[in-house]
Formats: C-alpha cells, structure tokens, sequence
C-alpha cells in the first residue's frame, strides 16, 4: 500500500520554550496562564536540581544546561527562551545561561528570570526595592547583591527561609502577603519582586498593588514579559496582560 498524500501547514505559530527545574511546581502552570494564547505554541524541558535550593545545588544546573536544552523540538524556531530560575542564574551568571542554552537550539533571544527583574525595575523606574524570597540568605543574598549591581537598590528583603523546594511551592499566599507588607512597611521603596520561580505569586500580585500602592511583580511574570519582549510584537499582542502588572512599554 503506497502512502496517502498530504500537505504541509507552515509553521504559524510563534514558539516560547522554558526551561524548568525538575521540583518546580509552579511556574509551568503560570505560563500556560500568561500564555494562553493558541496561536503561541510553549514547549517545555525539565532540568535536574536538587531538592533543597544551596548554592551547590543551584550552581551543578549548569552542566546540564546545554543537554536539557537540547531536548526542546529541533525543527522549532524559538523566538526567545527562557531559563526558569532566578537564583539558579545568579550563581552561574547570565552571561554563561546565555552561551549554554543559545548554543543548544534555535532561539532569537535567551531570558533569565534576573535580567528581567532589572529590566522590570528600569521599565517601571523603580530605584529603590523591596524584595521577598523564600530561600536562606546564602541563597537570597546573592540576587540582591546582582540586582543592586545593575543600580537598584535593595532597601528591604525579607527571607522565608526555606531549603526544601516542595516546601517552597506550599508557600500560602497569606504569607506571600504579610512578607511583602513587612517589607513596604518598614522602608522607603518603589516597588517589590517576589523573587523564585516556584513561589506562587501570579494571584497575589494585584490584591497587593492596590493594597500598598507600589508595583510588584514575581520572577515568571517577569520572565514571560522579558521572553515576550524578546520574542516580538506577534507574541506581546497576545500575552495575557489582565495577570501583568508589569504592562508592555
């Protein structure tokens, strides 16, 4: 029996890949939220991490990077892809997530939760900023120190103090809250990052703005606007911005 025959669809599609932590629980589901779009196409690639979050853990991710990276679909063209942890990136810098994941697929842009901070902060003019992490501050320490390298000051962090990523991704929003008031209420800011891509933040971020009168934003907000950004206006028209604080310039 001969084959049927049959045509092929162009690729239409815009293309998001993410690389994810294997513990992650979180930032997964956010995207398919922010980028509920059909016609943008997400593909996702698991990492291995470590279940609790220490600087060892964080910084082994980076032998790694290039083969998981790999695994994202090869005849996709990605307009930008993202790199999902903001300490992770901190200990191995941005500038070697960038070599590592661009040198593995094809992708017009490599994103990082930590450079989309900083260019959150630019975007909303915010010099000042208060910071909320779940982590231990051999951990969290260091995203404010490579914040603050880029000219924003950290004026308040408040650290859960958390090892144990299943831990993390229980953090109530109740707590997300009452970190973020002690860190507004106890100094002069401009805004707040609710800093780690497997803290639940997507559904505390308003209720917060209006409470406190300042912008926040969370690592995967931040990530998907920056890969949104990057990826071009196709995709920036259907990001879901009702669940961005952070709104496109």
């Amino acid at each position: 029996m001969s084959g049927f025959p049959f045509d092929l669809d162009p690729a239409e599609k815009a293309c998001l890949g993410l690389i994810v932590l294997h513990v992650d629980e979180t930032i997964e589901s956010d995207f398919r939220r922010i980028f509920s779009d059909p016609s943008v196409a997400l593909y996702v690639t698991r990492i291995p991490s470590g279940a609790e979050a220490t600087p060892e853990t964080l910084g082994r991710m980076e032998a790694d990077l290039p083969r998981v990276t790999a695994l994202l679909p090869p005849a996709a063209q990605f307009g930008a892809v993202g790199y999902g942890c903001t300490s992770g990136t901190t200990m191995i810098g941005v500038k070697r997530v960038t070599e590592l994941v661009g040198g593995a697929c094809r992708t017009g842009a490599v994103c990082d939760p930590l450079s989309a901070a900083r260019a959150a902060c630019r975007h909303l003019g915010i010099r000042r900023l208060g910071l909320v992490s779940p982590y231990r501050p051999d951990v969290a320490q260091p995203v404010c120190d490579a914040l603050a390298s880029d000219g924003t000051e950290v004026t308040r962090a408040v650290h859960f103090g958390e090892a144990i990523e299943a831990n993390v991704a229980r953090i109530s929003a109740a707590s997300v809250k009452a970190a973020a008031r002690e860190v507004a209420r106890h100094s002069d800011i401009d805004g707040i990052f609710l800093s780690c891509t497997n803290l639940r933040t997507l559904d505390v971020i308003a209720p917060l703005e209006r409470e406190l009168g300042l912008p926040v934003f969370g690592s995967n907000v931040a990530l998907a606007w920056a890969m949104a950004r990057a990826a071009g206006p196709q995709v920036m028209a259907r990001l879901d911005c009702r669940l961005m604080q952070v709104e496109p310039a």
